[in-house]
This record gives structure tokens, sequence and C-alpha cells, in this order.
């Protein structure tokens, strides 16, 4: 299986972020549904940081690259999910320090650290119907794609495993956020942190493909 670039890499961020500001209202009325409406906003702040200092970033490698918008997302986003998107970051860019190229294997075990990270700053786990739950999908989905997918097919059926998070999580009672505080409530709602990452894996797909 071919290796993903660091040219890759970067494309992946930036369409994250042009994903976030895109659907800053979207997301913000997901969230209002059972939350404070804040999501969108918080999520376009951070990303939106991002694409503003792009020029200053470290490129001298994937894991410096990603370090450097762990930095920025942290310190621009706002709510509890700065350091739940920033640990994400983090933990791949730490997983990647001085490589120009990823194995399919390296980023499954990113991502694989990347949620433990996330569960540890959050203390959510998986089943708490939050974007752990949308990221062990992509996960799952790689794990079955190691021995037979190209990169972009593989990447593609994870995302398409992200998307569906969002319906088969969606009768599911939120245990985590202010979602969680409506208890029963929260059946039959989309948890908007699920969604934006179903929506950015998708986007990555059809950027990648250069659609």
């Amino acid at each position: 299986m071919e290796k993903l670039t660091q040219a890759q890499a970067e494309l992946i961020v930036r369409t994250m972020a042009d994903t976030a500001v895109k659907n800053e209202a979207y997301f913000s009325d997901l969230d209002a549904v059972m939350g404070d409406a804040d999501f969108g906003v918080s999520l376009a702040g951070g990303f939106g940081a991002v694409l503003k200092e792009w020029d200053s970033f470290d490129m001298s490698s994937i894991g410096s690259f990603l370090l450097n918008v762990a930095s920025v997302i942290t310190r621009n986003t706002g709510g509890c999910s700065g350091p739940v998107w920033g640990t994400l970051f983090m933990r791949c860019g730490m997983a990647f320090r001085d490589k120009s190229e990823l194995g399919l294997g390296e980023i499954i075990e990113a991502l694989k650290s990347a949620i433990e990270g996330i569960s540890k700053r959050g203390g959510a786990v998986l089943g708490d119907k939050t974007l752990l739950d949308a990221l062990n999908a992509i996960v799952v989905s790689l794990e079955g794609s190691l021995n037979g997918d190209s990169l972009v097919d593989a990447f593609q059926k994870a995302a398409d495993a992200a998307y569906e998070t969002r319906e088969t999580t969606k009768d599911w009672v939120a245990k985590r956020g202010r979602q969680s505080f409506t208890g029963d409530r929260s059946i039959g709602t989309y948890d908007p942190g699920i969604v934006a990452v179903g929506d950015m894996a998708q986007a990555i797909c059809e950027a990648l493909r250069g659609k």
C-alpha cells in the first residue's frame, strides 16, 4: 500500500479547517438541540486560527506541523472542544515526529493514541455518544483495510463508517457534555462532534481524490 505524503497530510488538515469554518452555523444548530449552541462557533474559531497562522507553521515534518496545529487549536478553540481537538492533533503529532510520509499502520496507531488521550483528558469512553465513537469507527475500518485496499479507498471506507456513526449513535443516551444533562431526552438527537468528524472525513476523501 502506498504511503500518505506530507503534502496530503497538510491537505487533510486544511480540509478539516475549511469544513469547520464552512459549517459553523450548521454545527451550532445541531448543538442547540440539546447543548448550548456554541460547538460550531468554537470549532470554527480554532480551525479559522489554524488557517490564519498556516504560513508560520514548521513544515519540516508531518509531526512538527501537527504539533503546531495542536497548539493553535488548543489556544483558540472555546469550551471543551479545545482540549479535545488539541489532543487529537497533539497525539498524532507526537506519533509522527520526524516523519515525511506515513503508512496506514502508523496512522491507525496514532489515532488509537489520540482516542486514549482524549478519553483521559475528558473522561469520555466509547459508547458515551461523543466524537470518540466516530474516531473509533475510523480505526476499526482502517484496520480492515490493512491488507488490501489502496490508501484512498481505505480512507473512503473509514469515512463512510464515521459518517454512519451519526445514525448508529442517534438513539443512544448522551453521557458527556451539555447533552448529558438532558438524560433520556438526548435519545433521537445527533451529537455534533460525531457529525463533524463524519463530515470532515468525507470532505477529506473528496480532497484526496481531487474532486
